[in-house]
């Protein structure tokens, strides 16, 4: 005897619905308002800076940093650009960062090259080699590298001094030796993403080495080299160490020294100084909105591999 099962039945009422979206986690809105308290915090010694830059220095010392302003303007701003020089040490921040950068990025992707493309038994101990360089804190360096500095000559068009020291050369040159390291360790790791079948086809094509590496490999290396070209950009135009121990000149300093003459020896405007040092950052700003996009993706390469 054969016992057939009947298909069981379903209810309107009683069907099985399925289920409803979750909620959203209480967990994600705490950490998008942690995330929104630090970005608050980040913020606040920029708005105090503008906050303070915007007030005469007579209704600060009346009434204190805290006070409400009784009135506000652009005279320290004004001034800062008058006293200081500004333009001059601007044009000289430009003479500096804009060779270092070329050369720190062209350097550094020619020894990536080298390294990323071509297989042989130094060629980890090399990238080492490299990278190991930034290791070194700045304040180890400088006592042998400013007597070398003295002893290095250059001839009469590139240096007044006839030295390495006290010239624009010197301070591009440290720049480039001490920041190819980071950029060369970035690019190799970059470069080993691109499929080593392109430039072996360009080789089976007839091309040399040199027109692999200047007309294949750098063009895909774009948004590496802009992220590279930002954050190079920003750290050689905020520097103030180098200059101050190699140059002598007050003359052939970049921006960054500029503050300094903003700063009495009896006497310190903390306004005036605000006002100069939010225009010292706007060119960093400039650089960094102007390549943004290829500065993002740059950094986000790789990240969903």
């Amino acid at each position: 005897m054969t016992v057939t099962a009947s298909p069981p039945r379903v209810r309107g009422s009683s069907a099985r619905r399925p289920p409803s979206a979750p909620a959203r986690p209480r967990r994600q809105t705490g950490r998008h308002v942690m995330l929104a308290g630090i970005s608050l915090l980040w913020l606040v010694p920029l708005l105090w800076a503008v906050f303070t830059s915007l007030r005469p220095y007579e209704d600060t010392a009346a009434h204190g940093y805290l006070s409400w302003p009784r009135s506000i303007g652009l005279d320290n701003f004004t001034a800062a650009w008058g006293q200081s020089g500004m333009p001059h040490y601007f044009w000289n921040s430009v003479l500096v960062t804009v060779p270092a950068v070329l050369g720190t990025l062209f350097f550094s992707a020619a020894v990536a090259f080298f390294v990323s493309r071509f297989d042989f038994r130094w060629n980890i101990a090399l990238l080492m080699l490299f990278t190991a360089g930034n290791l070194l804190p700045a304040q180890v360096l400088i006592t042998p590298l400013y007597r070398l500095y003295l002893q290095v000559p250059l001839p009469a068009w590139m240096s007044d001094s006839l030295l390495l020291y006290n010239s624009y050369w010197g301070i591009i040159a440290i720049h480039i030796a001490y920041q190819c390291g980071f950029c060369t360790f970035v690019l190799s790791n970059y470069m080993k993403t691109i499929p080593k079948e392109i430039t072996e086809a360009a080789l089976v094509d007839g091309a040399q080495v040199w027109r692999q590496f200047l007309q294949i490999v750098l063009p895909l290396c774009r948004p590496a080299f802009a992220a590279l070209a930002t954050l190079e950009s920003i750290w050689i135009y905020n520097d103030f160490f180098w200059p101050l121990v190699l140059i002598e000149t007050g003359d052939k300093r970049p921006v960054t020294s500029a503050l300094a003459s903003l700063q009495g020896q009896y006497f310190t405007n903390p306004n005036l100084i605000a006002a100069g040092a939010l225009m010292t950052a706007v060119p960093t700003l400039l650089v960094y909105f102007a390549l943004q996009r290829q500065f993002i993706s740059g950094l986000t390469i790789g990240a969903g591999k």
